[in-house]
């Protein structure tokens, strides 16, 4: 598949994944290991970016529990509509982007955010635009978090490589420990939870 098909995939998405879906269960168990990780390492006043941020669950429950710099990235137009109905104070004091990851990555400065995190999203990255992922830790400040699906889950025929969601939406395993530690990151911390692994690394020095 084309990078520009997964792109497509995920734009004014509706049923299920969609940013309605996930807005209609609110935050979760990985909302509360992000702001866990957060907690450890940063104060309340840290700028804070989620890298495909849908409806905005998971910075919902951060801003209740104090953190008030809040930022998203997110490709379909509509999360943020579903954003203004469903947690409206966030939507207008947050900061947010509409489109792909790799068109606007590169417009942050470096160091920009004190934390950058992504949950099952950076996951659906074609292979093609694995460069993000450098230009991910130039934005970092301090700490990055990943919740991503790594590998098949039961099922030992699974392609270790790629599984589709759906007819149209590719998923890409990947092993983030190598991948953001061969790019200088320190991994501090590992949760290995039923379905995704969270993963916290720090910026050297």
């Amino acid at each position: 598949m084309e990078p520009h098909s997964v792109r497509e995939s995920w734009t004014n998405r509706t049923g299920e994944y969609s940013p309605a879906y996930y807005a209609h269960y609110g935050p979760n168990e990985t909302s509360e290991l992000i702001r866990e990780a957060l907690d450890e390492h940063l104060s309340r006043d840290a700028a804070i970016l989620e890298l495909g941020c849908g409806s905005g669950r998971h910075l919902e429950h951060l801003a209740n529990n104090g953190f008030e710099d809040l930022s998203g990235v997110d490709i379909d137009a509509g999360a943020f509509d579903t954003m203004r109905e469903t947690y409206p104070t966030l939507a207008a004091e947050g900061t947010f982007h509409c489109g792909p990851i790799e068109d606007l990555v590169g417009e942050f400065d470096d160091g920009q955010f004190d934390a950058v995190y992504s949950v099952e999203t950076l996951q659906h990255l074609h292979p093609d635009v694995d460069w993000v992922f450098e230009e991910i830790v130039r934005i970092t400040g301090d700490v990055l978090v990943t919740a991503e699906i790594e590998g098949p889950m039961g099922d030992a025929s699974a392609d270790p490589d790629v599984n589709y969601v759906d007819d149209d939406t590719p998923l890409y395993y990947r092993d983030w420990s190598r991948v953001f530690t061969s790019l200088g990151l320190v991994e501090v911390d590992v949760v290995h939870g039923d379905r995704d692994t969270t993963r916290t690394f720090r910026t050297p020095g």
